[in-house]
């Protein structure tokens, strides 16, 4: 398509209409799990509904006027974005709202805005800048620390709010990094953290249950054992390699066994010292184990029985009584697919998840096709960023991961995260409007 032609016929519509689908998708359901027993008040702008149609509105207001500003705005502001999304974040621990334990929030009237959402936007803009203007690939040892450095300023100051959810989300950069030449190897670095992650959590105890500290447990036990076969593994390396790998290795076996002990009690001292107690229960009841109190799984349990009361076509709209009597907490915001699952059964269920998969494919398609380094990078990102929120979420539903607060995208209740998802998906259709430009 020539680059002169009209913006209204350079934007990808396929991606508009997915995005305007789970918007209106979300809507009617938001309306449905608020309403009870009762008839829908659509124009009641005091209840959720009547608030939730406002802020569709205002998300369309805000993607027609990322539309018709011009793709190089955002890349030459990326910086001041970036800096503006730190301040914020800073600012909010100060002078914050406190809802649902995390200071995340600013009171403007009877609304709230929450920074973070929109701090991911920043973020990515701000990674595909750095990354976009080097010569070399991120395996160079200076842009990986800058690059680190980028997503961790921002997460870490989610984290002291705290808002673990969000602060996961960031996480899922790693596979930006990946894409744009990061070794393999972090990725089995990743997933070896993830199998101490686990490890640690089931044979959890104190910190004084580790070996050489105090009195042995589960933990400590794991640990020496673990050790034991490191430490054999460490000497019967000489009968494995070449004469002149043999130190490498060693050191590589000694620095693997020191970091994941470290790892590991860090993990535990976090768990013991820095998690509220009902943080640290929903945690435990995702891998079974007893923390003697019957409502730590409140939220799940309900949860998969509003899902699988739907059967495979769903109660029909309005007419899931556990979407109406409100047995399931938060339903129109972290529990929203609830609904989806109790009123529209299994074929609703997939709808919903084809369209999430139809547009992450779209974006992945989206991010090939370009010729600007930057927009690549950045819907990289915003595929990250949409992948991790729809996983977490989901999983979060069917007792699959942590009950964590993590909204659905453009469905769950709330502007914040409707503009956030909206900005951070529209400035990427703007960039690709303009892809027979080769932007920097």
């Amino acid at each position: 398509m020539r680059r002169t032609a009209p913006i209204i016929q350079r934007i990808d519509w396929l991606t508009v209409g997915i995005v305007l689908s789970l918007m209106f998708l979300g809507l009617f359901n938001i309306a449905s799990a608020t309403a009870g027993a009762d008839a829908v008040e659509w124009f009641d702008w005091g209840g959720k509904q009547g608030k939730q149609i406002i802020w569709v509105g205002s998300a369309l207001l805000l993607a027609a006027m990322i539309l018709v500003i011009e793709g190089e705005f955002f890349i030459r502001t990326s910086i001041i974005n970036y800096g503006v999304n730190l301040l914020l974040l800073l600012a909010v621990l100060a002078v914050g709202r406190t809802i649902g334990g995390a200071k995340s929030w600013f009171s403007i009237g009877s609304v709230g805005i929450q920074p973070s959402e929109f701090s991911k936007t920043g973020t990515a803009l701000m990674l595909a800048w750095l990354l976009s203007r080097s010569t070399e690939r991120i395996s160079n040892r200076n842009n990986l620390v800058k690059s680190l450095l980028i997503v961790a300023l921002p997460a870490g100051l989610i984290l002291l709010q705290p808002d673990a959810g969000t602060v996961l989300v960031f996480g899922g950069l790693i596979l930006v990094f990946y894409r744009e030449g990061l070794s393999g190897n972090v990725l089995i670095a990743v997933f070896c953290a993830m199998l101490i992650t686990i490890a640690t959590i089931l044979t959890g105890a104190s910190m004084s249950s580790y070996p050489f500290i105090g009195e042995y447990s589960a933990i400590g036990w794991f640990w020496l054992v673990l050790c034991g076969l490191g430490s054999l593994v460490w000497f019967m390396v000489p009968m494995w390699v070449m004469p002149r790998r043999r130190k490498r290795v060693r050191r590589g076996v000694l620095f693997s066994f020191i970091a994941g002990l470290a790892f590991s009690i860090s993990l535990n001292a976090g768990l013991e010292n820095v998690l509220k107690p009902h943080q640290k229960d929903r945690i435990y009841v995702l891998f079974g184990i007893d923390v003697g109190n019957p409502d730590a799984d409140y939220n799940i349990r309900h949860a998969k029985a509003a899902i699988s009361s739907g059967g495979f076509t769903g109660k029909g709209y309005l007419q899931g009584p556990m979407t109406a009597y409100g047995f399931v907490p938060e339903q129109e915001t972290d529990f929203i697919f609830c609904t989806v699952g109790e009123e529209w059964g299994f074929i609703g269920s997939s709808v919903v998840l084809f369209l999430f998969f139809l547009l992450l494919i779209r974006i992945l398609m989206l991010a090939e096709r370009q010729r600007s380094d930057f927009t690549r990078i950045y819907a990289y990102a915003v595929a990250s960023i949409l992948f991790m929120h729809v996983l977490i979420n989901i999983g979060m539903v069917l007792g699959l991961a942590p009950v964590i607060g993590i909204p659905l995208p453009f469905m769950s209740a709330g502007g914040s995260s409707l503009l956030g998802f909206t900005l951070l998906v529209f400035i990427l259709l703007r960039l690709d409007a303009e892809r027979f430009t080769v932007l920097r």
